[in-house]
């Protein structure tokens, strides 16, 4: 009896334990359509009533469409969320689009709650991740069209079109969140803003290098 009890303990252990490392909650019914207008605060969204869920819930159109990169890192990223898709709650997944334009990049950046695995459909893009400390290891490749490349959750990755033609890519999240981490909007431009004292001695460089990168964002 004293036995059936230790096994019972080591099993809720282990499955406290594996939960601690799951990422997005397992759904507990087939589905569970967002409902964006509700005021309840939860680790995700509330449910509507499955009786009113609707083939839209399910539904998104338009991400054929191009997406011409206007910003400065020469990137458009479309993402497939949510709150686009409702029906996507509970299930654990995003979708983007990402547009470059000539030589244009997806900067640096991390997604601290998902894997994301990135498939080209038109161009060449050379895309990275970086291993964390000490090793700090640069894994990269040039990609084609058709080919596909993982990046590992919450480490730092990037894309960046080697081509003088515009590329695009389709990139999935094992998350319906995953959020994302811009390097460097993030160090330079948070809000209020990082001491540039601390980001001098963190970069070995001069107080007024900070100062000019900071006065970018």
């Amino acid at each position: 009896m004293k036995m059936a009890g230790n096994i019972l303990v080591v099993f809720l252990l282990s499955l406290a334990a594996f939960q601690a490392f799951a990422f997005d909650p397992s759904p507990l019914q087939d589905i569970c359509v967002a409902d964006l207008n509700s005021n309840v605060r939860v680790n995700g969204f509330v449910c509507k009533d499955p009786k009113l869920a609707v083939a839209e819930d399910f539904f998104f159109t338009g991400l054929d469409k191009v997406r011409t990169p206007t910003n400065a890192v020469g990137s458009t990223v479309t993402a497939l969320n949510v709150t686009l898709l409702p029906g996507l709650n509970t299930l654990g997944i995003t979708l983007v689009r990402i547009d470059y334009a000539p030589y244009g990049q997806n900067p640096p950046h991390t997604h601290p709650r998902a894997t994301e695995i990135l498939i080209v459909l038109e161009g060449s893009l050379f895309v990275g991740f970086v291993t964390s400390n000490p090793e700090n290891r640069l894994i990269s490749k040039v990609l084609q069209k058709g080919d596909v490349f993982v990046f590992p959750i919450g480490l730092i990755h990037f894309q960046f079109n080697v081509g003088n033609t515009n590329a695009v890519a389709i990139a999935a999240l094992s998350s319906q969140n995953p959020g994302v981490i811009t390097i460097a909007d993030a160090v330079f431009g948070s809000n209020p803003k990082i001491s540039a004292d601390i980001l001098a001695r963190a970069f070995q460089v001069d107080k007024k290098i900070i100062d000019l990168i900071q006065s970018k964002f």
